[in-house]
């Protein structure tokens, strides 16, 4: 801003008024270290104590590419300047959309490595965030363009993933370092079932392809629950601070992150060690019914008389039960409860083969003797679209009992959330 040569180079559409461009960095948190391990950054325009987001003229679509990319610069060199400067490690994001990368790769100019070379920075600390957009140039191309600045050292990382552009081919195809999970996903994530299983299948992708997962928008205690539930390493958001015109103490939210991952382990800790009692509970019952003879190995069937004379006997919490071989393949009728509380015999699902579902094998491998209960993880029940969890366990030899329970913590949490929503929004 200081020189003329960059007062030349801002636009007229920005809307200037005594206004000053400047970077702003807002800190990314890693869960690990419990500091901030880097920063993004934002634009604003300052007028004393006034500043203003420079969000809406990004997002512009009025406004020329030529002269979003002009402010772009000049805020992405006064970051790189400052980053240069700083006796830190901290990482720098950088937002590209893929239109600006794709339009300068053709011109051989890639801007933000002309200045990783002129302020002498570590590749490494450098983060090349493709932002939100329609591309519609080849994607190779794209991966190509993106190989170079990761060949240089620096990392990439796609944002707003589960919108349009960050598709699941096309993270596959970037394969980046970091995915940033879209901040309206946080959000809908605390009330509404379907986005939290989204939200645990990026966890999923990220682990598969040797990324993090980023969580942004954290604004509140809650939200910052729900991005440790989904496995973010990293976090970042008003929770924590705004950005800022200078880079804060890498230790400055430590202690508020390390009480919060502290409750949070107790109460997950407290969780399952209750759903371990409901487990051995569960087999405690098996060993009363242990004399019965399931008749011959393998026929279909053979479990319902030994199940019935289970079923008084199991907790209000349990919704199914039915009996697998170690194979997969089911050897009883499911036995479900209705509303009143009666059991129903599903016969049809004899022969059922289960052997395919992704936690089945692993299942199977982890019982024996010495632990004869398992609990799944709590998910949404196809049939009743309540919170559940699977506890498996080993009822003979290779055979596995599978009763369906509620969990009523996770339900109770999602419908306390759900009534606070409406009761903000309304």
């Amino acid at each position: 801003m200081k020189d003329r040569q960059t007062m030349r180079k801002i636009p007229e559409s920005l809307g200037l008024k005594g206004e000053q461009l400047a970077a702003f960095y807002q800190p990314i948190l890693a869960m690990d270290t419990r500091t901030i391990m880097g920063y993004e950054v934002l634009g604003r325009a300052c007028a004393g104590e006034r500043v203003r987001s420079l969000g809406p003229f990004f997002g512009d679509a009025a406004i020329s590419v030529e002269d979003h990319i002009a402010v772009d610069r000049i805020l992405r060199e006064q970051a790189m300047r400052k980053l240069g400067a700083e006796n830190s490690e901290s990482l720098l994001f950088i937002n590209l959309k893929p239109n600006w990368i794709h339009r300068y790769r053709q011109s051989g100019e890639l801007f933000t490595l002309q200045l990783i070379d002129k302020y002498r920075i570590d590749p490494r600390r450098i983060v090349i965030e493709i932002t939100e957009e329609s591309f519609n140039g080849p994607m190779d191309e794209l991966r190509s363009i993106v190989d170079l600045y990761r060949s240089r050292g620096c990392l990439i990382a796609i944002d707003d993933v589960g919108s349009g552009f960050s598709s699941t081919d096309r993270i596959a195809h970037i394969q980046p370092n970091i995915l940033k999970i879209d901040i309206h996903m946080i959000k809908k994530s605390a009330t509404h079932n379907g986005y939290l299983g989204a939200l645990r299948s990026f966890s999923a992708l990220a682990e598969q392809i040797g990324a993090s997962l980023l969580a942004e928008g954290v604004e509140t205690r809650q939200d910052l629950v729900r991005a440790i539930e989904a496995g973010a390493r990293y976090v970042q958001g008003f929770f924590f601070s705004k950005a800022e015109p200078e880079f804060q103490r890498a230790d400055r939210f430590a202690a508020a992150l390390e009480a919060e991952l502290a409750e949070y382990v107790q109460q997950r800790l407290r969780t399952e060690r209750n759903w371990q009692k409901e487990a051995a509970q569960l087999a405690a019952c098996i060993d009363k019914e242990r004399a019965f003879a399931f008749g011959r190995e393998g026929e279909s069937g053979a479990g319902n008389g030994w199940i019935a004379g289970l079923l008084e006997e199991l907790p209000p919490s349990c919704v199914r039960i039915y009996l697998c071989r170690e194979d997969g393949i089911q050897l009883s009728a499911n036995y479900c409860r209705v509303e009143a509380g009666e059991w129903v015999r599903q016969d049809e699902y004899y022969g059922a083969n289960w052997s395919w579902r992704p936690y089945f094998i692993p299942t199977i491998a982890q019982l024996s003797e010495t632990q004869r209960t398992l609990v799944s993880r709590a998910y949404v029940d196809l049939d009743t679209c309540e919170w559940i969890r699977t506890v498996s366990v080993l009822a003979g030899p290779g055979l596995i009992l599978f009763a369906d329970m509620k969990d009523y913590e996770q339900q109770t949490d999602r419908q306390r959330e759900d009534a606070a929503c409406r009761t903000t929004t309304g």
